[in-house]
């Protein structure tokens, strides 16, 4: 491990994250469920959307750029018997989100399936946070959200849709239940980010530019994102020889079920940019709780689905292939593997997490980095 890495326990980083939070306008108790949402991430092995973006997605959109509220208004615009339209009034993603998951569960409590959207909503950090909630609830838990314009369609160059997620969780009869916590991209500006972070250069294949062909230096990619003068590869390559198209489908239907079941903002308008000027990116979400018992008993259920996924890791491995994955156990491993640990921050993120420190006067915490 490189001397200016090192490890930061997760209580430690959980709780320097609510007082940030907490520094920065957030009420206690919404604090608490946006710094959950982090280290949940890291916790799983997704340092891509844990500490990682603290500073440059929250902290500096509600302190410097101003275009983000720490006071969410969660507002139910539109009630029915199993579905509900919720306004975020651009406050927390977290906050929105963990609310219309939980308004999801209980409707499919009753009505056996609740599905929620979510306009003028924020960064919701990983969706398989909200689909988790479902699973500890008994029911199947299903998500997505649009996000700021980055994939190219098919035999296209210029980034329209978000990278647009369309999760899963299923409870199982293992220690872990099944989930598919992944972009309809091939990388995320997230995962761009962690290599810029790094010093690493980017896998040929993951961005392209107008030309078509494809990028690598991180920081470019990064600005050209943003100016439009590149865009991310869908799930399946580039052009349809490699399918492509799957993953531009996929991200297009997350698009329309963010966006239009809620009659809000769309692909290009959701660039965050208004006149020249940073806006709120009025996101939108959709939420799916799937309640198990209205169709079978929910321990066979467990038991049919672990078994599924049993045979799946047992079946014929390909030759010097150490083992087969299913879906979830690679993040159920990791936190093994880091729970005595904590969170892995560089030097990069140390620097980060000073300078909020510093700004915001949390004096009392001191760390091993210094």
């Amino acid at each position: 491990m490189a001397d200016d890495v090192c490890w930061i326990k997760f209580d430690t980083m959980e709780h320097f994250m609510v007082d940030v939070f907490k520094g920065i306008g957030v009420p206690g108790e919404d604090a608490k469920i946006c710094a959950d949402v982090l280290i949940t991430a890291d916790k799983r092995g997704i340092d891509t959307h844990g500490i990682g973006r603290l500073k440059n997605i929250y902290y500096n959109r509600i302190a410097k750029d101003k275009i983000q509220q720490p006071i969410t208004h969660f507002e139910v615009v539109k009630d029915s018997m199993a579905t509900a339209v919720v306004d975020g009034h651009n406050g927390m993603g977290m906050v929105i989100a963990k609310r219309c998951m939980g308004l999801a569960i209980e409707k499919a409590k009753k009505y056996g399936i609740g599905m929620v959207i979510a306009r003028n909503s924020t960064h919701y950090g990983i969706a398989g946070y909200y689909v988790l909630q479902a699973c500890k609830a008994g029911m199947i838990g299903i998500t997505g959200t649009n996000a700021r314009p980055s994939i190219a369609p098919t035999f296209g160059v210029e980034n329209m849709l978000g990278t647009n997620p369309l999760v899963f969780g299923i409870p199982t009869d293992e220690e872990f239940p099944f989930t598919n916590d992944y972009a309809t991209s091939i990388a995320q500006r997230g995962k761009i980010e962690l290599y810029e972070r790094e010093g690493k250069k980017l896998p040929p294949g993951w961005v392209i530019d107008h030309d078509g062909n494809t990028k690598t230096d991180p920081t470019e990619v990064l600005q050209d994102l943003v100016n439009g003068k590149a865009a991310l590869v869908p799930v399946g390559g580039i052009g349809e020889e490699t399918g492509g198209y799957k993953g531009y489908g996929y991200a297009t239907v997350v698009e329309i079920l963010s966006a239009a079941l809620q009659l809000g903002p769309f692909m290009k308008q959701l660039t965050g940019l208004g006149d020249g000027k940073k806006v709120p990116f009025k996101l939108g979400h959709f939420f799916i709780a799937i309640n198990i018992e209205f169709f079978a008993d929910l321990d066979d259920f467990k038991k049919t689905t672990g078994d599924i996924l049993r045979q799946l890791r047992a079946s014929q491995k390909v030759p010097g292939a150490e083992r087969i994955y299913t879906c979830g156990e690679k993040e159920h491993l990791i936190w093994l593997e880091r729970k005595d640990k904590g969170v892995l921050v560089n030097k990069a993120l140390q620097d980060q997490i000073l300078a909020m420190r510093d700004e915001l006067g949390l004096g009392q915490y001191k760390f091993e980095f210094e």
